[in-house]
């Protein structure tokens, strides 16, 4: 590994190289924070992409892809005086060193639980009059139902047993057959989304993330999927012409690979 020396360096040859893109190169002139939105949010989805994948080679160039657009952020920043990148780096230190208290302090904690219960009391110490204010709202409504779930058990709210989650699952389906019976497709979408929350939160006490679990199970489908294509390829036949009692056998072959 890189002495610490050798990794200023680096960084360091990262805000040079930013310097000279920015004013010299006619598409990095022109970018702003907001047409760069969207692209981080691609490379973030890039990199869970291959942390799922466990590609570590790939983790290493999608973290230089997102470190980049740090590094663009805070130029971008610093061209209109409302900060640099030494100011990101000060702002995160001095609030990881603020939560950490149990680190750079004499409060004491027992266990990883009572670090995170700290966290969030130490948010709202800092201004913040909801402790699901830190949840962003432009997040996917899976991955937002599992940190509005994190945050609210953070300071006591939440369920004692996973057999009580368990419960409020099998409650909330009676409930969406109901409506689904009833044909009120309003009421079905509100029931089927309290299974779905449910459920996230029945994830949590079995200590699976639901996010990762999903993606999984779409990377299984699409390869099973992408086999049954590929037979009915070799047999010169169009999925649309084959009975689904044909798919299925190639689809169980699938499965056994």
């Amino acid at each position: 590994m890189n002495s610490r020396q050798n990794q200023l360096q680096a960084f360091e040859r990262v805000l040079d190289i930013m310097d000279d893109l920015r004013e010299k190169c006619p598409w990095d002139k022109k970018q702003t924070m907001q047409t760069l939105r969207h692209l981080t949010i691609e490379e973030t989805y890039e990199l869970g992409d291959a942390i799922l994948d466990n590609d570590l080679n790939e983790v290493k160039k999608e973290l230089g892809d997102l470190l980049l657009h740090i590094v663009f952020y805070a130029k971008i920043g610093s061209e209109t005086n409302d900060f640099d990148i030494a100011d990101v780096c000060n702002e995160i230190c001095e609030k990881l060193i603020h939560r950490h208290p149990h680190i750079y302090s004499d409060v004491v904690v027992k266990d990883e639980e009572e670090v995170k219960q700290n966290w969030e009391k130490l948010k709202l110490k800092e201004g913040r009059k909801s402790v699901l204010e830190g949840v962003p709202r432009s997040l996917p409504a899976l991955v937002k139902a599992s940190r509005i779930q994190e945050k609210v058990k953070g300071v006591g709210f939440d369920w004692e047993e996973s057999h009580q989650v368990w419960d409020k699952v099998q409650e909330e389906l009676d409930e969406l057959h109901v409506e689904v019976e009833a044909g009120d497709q309003d009421k079905i979408e509100a029931e089927f989304g309290d299974v779905l929350f449910s459920m996230i939160n029945y994830a949590r006490f079995l200590n699976v993330n639901p996010e990762d679990a999903l993606e999984r199970t779409n990377k299984k489908f699409i390869k099973r999927f992408q086999y049954l294509e590929s037979k009915a390829g070799e047999l010169g036949k169009p999925l649309m012409d084959m009975t689904l009692a044909e798919m299925d056998v190639f689809w169980e072959e699938a499965k056994k690979l």
